[in-house]
């Protein structure tokens, strides 16, 4: 017995190493497909730092199409989350994010272009058409530009810190885009309304079997299947600890219960400085791609400022509790798009992203 606890023992180390090993393997691939882009940067380069935008489950579900003319951007439908996004809705958002990460880094390296959005069809798709009249990036496009790398979704509690009042007003100023409306709330109680409803939202969506499979299809456990896999949620960029893929999906169904993750949103949403919500003036594609454009602008400029920004998205996933967001944002009438939390925390391990040779396309 002694012989195999002393085996046991060696085994346990032998795995503790090994996932030291992985961690600093995954740090540095992050920090490799996050390299500060340089002018004059190629189409390769600006399409690197478009798919270092937001997206939902980080599903990255874009295709990039080049040319001489300017760098188009398609829906990939084959990445769609038909169960927490049946209406594609977060699908077209994260277009929206992707295009305005193109334009701004466009424009600071040279190379400059006019967002349109475009139709083939059925299907609603952005392009970045460039143009030769010698714009320059100025200051704020120049500062959201260096955030591009270093933006993410900074799933933790924040220290409660609020955010000063000219901060507030350059992020409200920065997420300007024709369309939509950015309703800002930083009075605890509009706080405190807007943490119920993430929880009701959760707690929703965890009673649904099919949410929970969809989500768990999604999450990358090991730093070694985010690396494989380049895509989905990164156990330890949502703060949660890193496990070998043969025992985290059965940490997942023994740990992912609605009270602890309502206990979570509740400490997140209260340590929070504010809440942010977007919504689009059109309920269609084109609507929601400009909601991502003005969402990006927004966390770019955050983390240009240090301010950290995650997602709680839940009660404008379940429609029944959207009538509830937009009244509490003073945004009767409006379909509520997107929920952002802001505040002050360290930085996380950052999200995967798939190969730019997996997303660009090309044309002759």
């Amino acid at each position: 017995m002694t012989g195999g606890s002393a085996a046991l023992a060696l085994g346990g180390v032998g795995i503790l190493v090994e996932a030291r090993r992985a961690a600093v393997r995954y740090e540095r691939y992050a920090r490799d497909i996050r390299v500060p882009l340089t002018a004059p940067a190629t189409d390769r380069g600006l399409v690197r730092y478009a798919t270092l935008a937001a997206n939902g489950h980080n599903t990255q579900p874009w295709l990039f199409h080049t040319s001489d003319r300017g760098i188009a951007i398609r829906p990939d439908f084959s990445r769609r989350t038909p169960v927490v996004d049946p209406d594609d809705h977060h699908l077209y958002v994260s277009l929206g994010c992707a295009v305005e990460n193109l334009a701004i880094a466009a424009i600071a390296t040279g190379r400059p272009g006019a967002v349109r959005v475009t139709r083939d069809g059925d299907e609603t798709g952005a392009s970045l058409a460039f143009i030769s009249d010698g714009m320059s990036a100025d200051a704020d496009t120049w500062k959201m530009f260096t955030a591009i790398p270093r933006r993410q979704s900074t799933r933790s509690a924040y220290d409660g810190r609020p955010v000063p009042s000219t901060d507030l007003d350059r992020l409200q100023k920065s997420a300007t885009v024709d369309g939509v409306h950015l309703a800002l709330l930083t009075e605890r109680g509009a706080i405190g309304s807007m943490r119920d409803l993430v929880i009701a939202g959760n707690d929703a969506q965890m009673a649904d079997r099919a949410f929970v499979a969809e989500l768990k299809r999604w999450i990358r456990f090991s730093p070694s299947a985010a690396i494989t896999r380049g895509d989905g949620l990164y156990a330890a960029a949502s703060g949660n600890p890193a496990l070998p893929e043969w025992i985290g999906p059965r940490a997942f169904d023994l740990a992912f219960r609605a009270p602890g993750e309502a206990d979570k949103y509740s400490r997140q949403m209260d340590s929070s400085a504010g809440i942010v919500v977007f919504s689009a003036a059109s309920e269609s594609p084109a609507g929601w791609i400009a909601a991502g454009r003005a969402c990006q602008r927004f966390c770019l400029t955050a983390t240009a400022l240090g301010i950290r920004t995650a997602f709680v998205n839940q009660p404008v996933e379940v429609a029944g509790l959207r009538a509830d967001v937009a009244r509490v944002a003073g945004l009767e009438g409006r379909r509520p798009d997107l929920v952002l939390r802001f505040g002050y925390a360290p930085a996380l391990p950052y999200s995967p992203r798939r190969p730019v040779e997996a997303v660009i396309v090309h044309d002759a």
